[in-house]
């Protein structure tokens, strides 16, 4: 499964628990056993952007898939099933 997040200042699905760093989070799945499983990688991911930066500057500007995708972001499977606008990218 996979997960595209993108920075947001206005709303928040998902908040980094080292620098509050909103999110708005764009599911591929939707069963709830999938979104549990994928929340905890997107969640281990979000602190290993901390690795050498405590501040939300760690985080991409732009959008990006939980688990990584090789190809552009709009192609993504989370991005496509989930019909994530223009600015996610």
């Amino acid at each position: 499964m996979q997960v595209l997040c993108k920075k947001s200042m206005t709303s928040s699905d998902v908040r980094c628990r080292v620098c509050g760093q909103s999110f708005v989070v764009f599911w591929e799945r939707h069963s709830r056993e999938e979104q549990a499983e994928a929340l905890c990688q997107l969640m281990d991911e979000l602190r290993a952007h901390h690795k050498k930066n405590d501040s939300a500057e760690a985080h991409p500007e732009h959008g990006f898939t939980v688990p990584a995708w090789d190809g552009p972001a709009a192609f993504s499977g989370a991005a496509l099933l989930g019909n994530a606008p223009e600015w996610a990218f």
